[in-house]
């Protein structure tokens, strides 16, 4: 299963982050992550990012400047819904890293894993998304890069839904 539309948000009853996705066959799974999880994940996603401009001067900047386009590049739309609160916690996250973008393998234990490719633009609008979701959280941001809080501090909220 691909996911090809998702909509990310914090759960406070559940202390997590909803991830709820249609996928390539028409279906919607939700996959909840865990903070421990994903400040684990989110240091390879903006690695990744990081690797694109890693040979550029002031490399710091320009990642902030490319997080402030893909921010107001962003296109609200209708949230990606499931019936209740059931969903599949995921257990592990596989990373494929490509030259032109990054696949996610979430892995739950009970089926097959539910896959996500992001190509660096959708990436960037979803970690926006995910660090939205830590302040609402009230988490702590120290896995996230200075470039990603800067970003972020010079702009508007953000929906919690997005194409690839």
């Amino acid at each position: 299963m691909e996911l090809q539309r998702i909509t990310t948000e914090y759960d406070k009853a559940e202390d997590r982050i909803r991830l709820t996705g249609e996928t390539d066959k028409g279906t919607t799974v939700v996959l909840w992550h865990t903070r421990r999880l994903l400040d684990r994940l989110i240091p390879h996603l903006t690695l990744w990012l990081e690797h694109q401009h890693a040979d550029l001067p002031r490399a710091d900047l320009i990642q902030e400047f490319a997080q402030q386009t893909a921010q107001s590049q962003f296109v609200p739309q209708a949230p990606v819904t499931a019936p209740g609160r059931e969903g599949l916690l995921v257990q592990a996250i596989d990373l494929t890293p490509g030259a032109e973008q990054l696949h996610l393998s979430f892995k739950t234990g009970e089926g097959q894993p539910v896959g996500l490719s992001l190509a660096a633009l959708p990436l960037r609008q979803w970690l926006t998304i995910l660090h939205q979701a830590y302040g609402t959280a009230e988490w702590p941001t120290t896995v996230w890069p200075a470039w990603m809080t800067e970003a972020r501090q010079s702009s508007t909220p953000t929906p919690t839904t997005m194409w690839h």
